[in-house]
């Protein structure tokens, strides 16, 4: 339904039978249906009180949540006092014409509580009155949970808004979050199985990244890849009439048409990985030589609305760099990109850690089977895949080894964050330049509902 179509103002009015008695009911607008019940004036709120709306043979079922009267007659959510109670109001009409005219206008309305447009979630969590609800539950891919992440964030009381419990149902073509949650406790990746686990209501931190360019700010949950899998990503959106299948196949045609990117890395390694990465690293530098992308924070910053990252003293920190060039750069903060992928087995909600995956050279009979691997995890064994855990990051993205021209791309949590000159829609706008990025995780900020044992 088109968003201006549910603004035009209506109003239906008729005697009609609620839960067997006949009565009049009015619904209009304002999107609150009104009766009078035994000489009282009733009222229901759809926005606040109906869960949905189905149509059995000639009636009208609304399933409610209201408040508890302390009466009984309903399924008792909360506490017997001020909690609420589920209930079902069943609506028959004087005709079939007037039953689908009401179900109609009804579930226009519910419709239009679904996300409408791009970032349209981030404008519902930044403007939500958080005192009305004990939860925030995501039905989609990993997409709607960012935005909702990034709206709370973003608001004035994000210190408080933040810890809102958020669920995630799958529903969308990634699910890596809901596969990562539910993986973590032998469940598979179901719609029923998220459900159960948010109704359980049991909890989780999980870590948040800040990627920063400048006074520009977004904030991740997922994941952030420059190279070959941000191509595989972005630009197999060409064969998005395939499904599914035009990942495996646009990854195929990538790998025989491989790029290579020069560029360059610098990262705080993990405590664990201090070693391995002094070994793998080109050569120590000074702080000197770290392309910083954020400055200290002024008294200006703190008057600012929303979260600014993790307030942390990078240039005391011992940094290390890799030189391009690159065939892939790949940063996780959970274990699945997505249900059939797998790059970070050893990843954590809350460790304080980014997961780091990176490809610098590889055969193509070799990098195809790294790919195919990913559902398991045996793409670590590859002596080609370079994986260690991190504390900050910055990627200095630079062009293609075969055509200087030509940049790429940098998708984040499956989203373009960044396009360079020559990249497929390189004329649409981003969020971010193709430049310098520094990437900062805060421990355990988000809380999300979680399986249990």
């Amino acid at each position: 339904m088109d968003k201006s179509e549910a603004e035009i103002p209506f109003k239906i009015s008729e005697r009609i039978t609620l839960n067997g008695t006949l009565i009049p009911l009015t619904f209009n607008s304002d999107v609150i249906l009104r009766w009078v019940d035994g000489g009282d004036e009733k009222s229901l709120s759809l926005e606040k009180e109906v869960l949905g709306v189905s149509m059995e043979d000639s009636r009208i079922i609304l399933k409610c949540a209201v408040k508890s009267s302390g009466s009984g007659g309903g399924i008792l959510c909360c506490s017997p006092t001020e909690g609420l109670v589920r209930k079902s109001l069943v609506l028959e009409a004087s005709s079939q014409e007037y039953l689908q005219l009401w179900f109609q206008k009804l579930r226009e309305f519910l419709d239009s509580l679904e996300t409408k447009y791009q970032l349209h979630a981030k404008e519902l969590a930044y403007g939500l009155d958080l005192t009305e609800y004990d939860g925030v539950i995501c039905v989609s891919g990993d997409g709607i949970l960012v935005e909702v992440v990034n709206g709370l964030l973003q608001r004035h009381d994000w210190d408080t808004a933040i810890k809102m419990p958020i669920g995630v149902i799958p529903a969308g073509t990634g699910n890596g979050v809901a596969k990562s949650l539910l993986d973590s406790v032998g469940d598979p990746c179901s719609a029923v199985d998220a459900t159960v686990a948010i109704i359980r209501g049991h909890k989780t931190s999980l870590d948040i990244a800040t990627i920063s360019q400048g006074k520009t700010r977004f904030f991740s949950v997922l994941m952030l890849a420059w190279g070959l899998v941000a191509d595989i990503d972005i630009e197999s959106e060409i064969w998005r009439w395939m499904g599914g299948a035009r990942l495996d196949l646009y990854a195929v045609k990538r790998i025989f048409q491989l790029r290579k990117y020069n560029g360059r890395i610098h990262f705080i390694p993990a405590s664990d990985f201090e070693d391995y990465t002094e070994k793998i690293s080109h050569k120590a530098i000074s702080v000197q030589d770290v392309p910083f992308c954020s400055l200290k924070r002024t008294q200006t910053d703190a008057q600012e609305s929303g979260y600014l990252g993790p307030n942390i003293d990078l240039e005391n920190m011992n940094w290390r760099t890799i030189e391009g060039p690159f065939v892939s750069v790949w940063i996780q903060n959970v274990p699945w990109g997505s249900e059939g992928s797998m790059p970070a087995p050893n990843a954590k909600f809350s460790d304080g850690y980014l997961d780091v995956i990176l490809m610098k050279d590889c055969a193509k009979l070799g990098l195809l089977s790294v790919l195919t691997s990913l559902s398991n995890g045996k793409h670590l064994k590859s002596p080609h895949v370079l994986y260690f855990k991190v504390k900050s990051f910055i990627l200095e993205p630079g062009s293609r080894t075969k055509d200087s021209t030509k940049g790429g791309i940098i998708d984040c949590d499956g989203e373009v964050l960044a396009r360079g000159n020559g990249t497929y829609k390189c004329d649409e706008k981003t969020l971010m330049s193709y430049d310098n990025l520094q990437i900062t995780i805060d421990q355990g900020l988000a809380t999300l509902f979680c399986p249990t044992l």
